[in-house]
């Protein structure tokens, strides 16, 4: 379908283009809104009658469209949701969950008016594009948490969901352990006790070659003495006779 642009429409054209578009985004979109007119020849005279009303009105808009900008631009919303350990939502954030919130803090927002590639499915924060106006855009962030508290340690820079991973890592490590078992991971401290245990154990054998050196001498030397023993049995035997 051919159209007659009435306003900036971004990707498309200037106010006053004739641009061929699809039957269906001209129908739902562009006719209904107000942004275009069919390029007829009735329409394309109306509009050049009317187009220092349209511009002037245009420029209104624009003005106007600046000034909340320089409210809204850089501002930061919290929206409240549950989520699972690893920070994925039981649900999404929408255009018009964010619309809604905009309007509720006083910048009156329609759905359309806010870019979202799809809906947020994640704690954390999200850049978001608001239309004011087809040459005005203002940038907001969406902060998505599980809590008030939450929402603002991660304004501050903080990841919760990363804290949630430390705390169910540590969580598994003391599990691994019997209760009562006291563990010293202190790397110089377990350098220390290893020496000292190498050094124990090499005592012990130690000892240990003495004792048994002892016990062979003992078994050699006993049967000397045995025989010694005999003989002096003998000779007093002798001197009895």
């Amino acid at each position: 379908m051919q159209i007659v642009l009435l306003e900036r429409i971004a990707k498309l054209g200037q106010m006053g283009d004739v641009v061929n578009v699809k039957d269906g985004y001209a129908r739902n979109f562009l006719l209904p809104q107000g942004k275009a007119l069919r390029a007829t020849k009735s329409n394309l005279e109306r509009f050049e009658e009317d187009r220092a009303t349209l511009e002037a009105r245009n420029l209104d808009r624009k003005k106007d469209a600046e000034a909340v900008d320089g409210k809204l631009n850089g501002e930061s919303f919290v929206v409240i949701r549950q989520s699972g350990d690893t920070g994925q939502l039981y649900g999404s954030v929408t255009t018009r969950d964010i619309a809604e919130l905009l309007s509720e803090n006083g910048f009156d927002t329609a759905r359309n008016q806010v870019v979202l590639a799809q809906p947020i499915k994640i704690l954390g924060l999200h850049e978001v594009s608001v239309i004011l106006h087809p040459e005005v855009t203002s940038n907001v962030t969406v902060n998505v948490a599980r809590t008030q508290e939450e929402a603002e340690r991660q304004a501050a820079g903080e990841d919760v969901t990363a804290e949630q991973a430390d705390e169910e890592e540590t969580i598994a490590v003391e599990e691994v352990f019997d209760d009562g078992v006291e563990v010293n991971l202190d790397e110089d401290t377990s350098d220390e006790e290893a020496v000292e245990v190498a050094a124990s154990e090499e005592a012990a054998e130690e000892v240990s070659e003495e004792a048994t050196e002892e016990e062979a001498t003992e078994e050699e030397t006993a049967p000397e003495a045995e025989e010694a023993e005999d003989e002096s049995s003998d000779n007093e035997e002798e001197k009895t006779d």
